[in-house]
């Protein structure tokens, strides 16, 4: 599980770097730009959706070996 969450961060992170180059800084708001704005969004969600997940299944880890 934790390589999957690695994995798919560091996809994301790609996305976020490929979109970036190509939204429109003049007008970020129109065309393809809001597409790669939306993707950038999307991949940062995912960034932390997995950090979210790899936190809890370390807490969980820890829960089961107190008992």
């Amino acid at each position: 599980m934790k390589i999957f969450t690695i994995i798919l961060s560091i996809i994301a992170l790609g996305l976020i770097i490929f979109n970036f180059t190509q939204v429109n800084f003049e007008e970020p708001f129109k065309g393809q730009s809001i597409i790669a704005i939306i993707t950038i969004v999307a991949s940062l969600c995912v960034i932390i959706m997995m950090a979210i997940l790899r936190t809890s299944k370390r807490i969980e880890q820890k829960v089961k070996s107190q008992k």
